[in-house]
């Protein structure tokens, strides 16, 4: 008897195709996940699955698209209820960082996306969601230092790649341990030297 997953409306298929590659990335490399991989861990066949997607590279496309919308959209929603620019960046840190402990997949399907050499869909969608990242950071820290969060002569651009660059080295650093749960953890302290850095000295 076949299970209830092979029976999944077309859309539902596509999430759980999403979740499953997730799923496989947290636990190998994902430039070694095959399609027969994902369809026995969904216990379909690889047909049933390439009816909803045309190629393995529309399944990574549809992955990145996935971490691209739910990252943005909890990014757009700690930003929004901060009272402060400096806040929302905070705000922007601290959730960037749970989805991560959430999704340990993620990360690795990003890392493993951009060192590609080649420019694939799935490449692009994570290129220009980390271009869009970094704009916001810096538009924010612009808005700081205009209410008189940041000092003046912080150099907005390059303290947008430094926010960036901690949430990056921390993901590493939690890829390397093992441990995913570091990641919340280590975060706020982080976060409060780097505020610090930016803040007027007295």
């Amino acid at each position: 008897m076949a299970e209830p997953s092979a029976y999944l409306p077309a859309d539902e298929r596509r999430a759980a195709t999403v979740d499953t590659v997730l799923a496989l990335a947290a636990e190998s490399n994902p430039g070694e996940i095959t399609t027969a991989a994902i369809a026995k861990r969904m216990n379909v066949t690889q047909g049933a699955l390439f009816r909803h997607f045309p190629s393995k590279e529309a399944i990574w496309q549809s992955v990145m698209e996935w971490v691209a919308d739910r990252l943005d959209a909890r990014l757009e929603r700690a930003a929004a209820a901060a009272p402060t620019p400096l806040a929302a960046l905070r705000g922007m840190f601290l959730q960037h960082v749970a989805f991560v402990a959430e999704h340990p997949g993620v990360p690795r399907m990003m890392f493993g996306e951009l060192q590609r050499a080649a420019p694939t869909p799935a490449k692009h969608v994570a290129a220009a969601m980390l271009g869009r990242y970094g704009e916001r950071v810096r538009v924010l820290l612009a808005q700081a230092q205009a209410q008189g969060e940041v000092a003046d002569d912080v150099d907005t651009q390059a303290a947008a790649v430094l926010f960036i660059g901690m949430i990056q080295g921390l993901v590493m650093q939690s890829l390397l341990a093992g441990d995913p749960a570091r990641l919340t953890t280590q975060a706020p302290a982080l976060f409060v030297l780097y505020e610090r850095s930016l803040r007027r000295q007295s």
